[in-house]
């Protein structure tokens, strides 16, 4: 029993997906949109979509532009900015976008 309080405690304590998501949305219509476009869907043709996109892809790929790892001189000045929470969210609004496949 003590051990379920303890869960449900921490549970409680951490921010939901949910928040994560609306707000990694915010941060992307700010910070994203221009080249990936307002849904992950890239607008710019040398820019990958990011809609669909498994979180711990994004969220690695940002640390490694953040810290030079990964080279691009406008991913590189983005990432530099980001805090270690907003690209988490930013990871789980682009891996909450659904995307569908349609045959020809």
């Amino acid at each position: 029993m003590k051990h379920l309080l303890l869960l449900l405690l921490m549970c409680t304590a951490l921010p939901s997906f949910a928040d994560d998501v609306a707000a990694g949305r915010s941060k992307a219509d700010v910070a994203c949109s221009l080249c990936h476009g307002h849904n992950g869907m890239a607008s710019l043709p040398n820019a990958p979509n990011l809609a669909g996109q498994q979180s711990i892809y994004v969220s690695e790929q940002l640390r490694n532009y953040r810290s030079g790892k990964r080279q691009n001189e406008v991913m590189n000045m983005i990432a530099k900015q980001l805090t270690d929470s907003e690209i988490a969210q930013l990871a789980a609004w682009f891996s909450a976008v659904k995307v569908t496949v349609e045959a020809p």
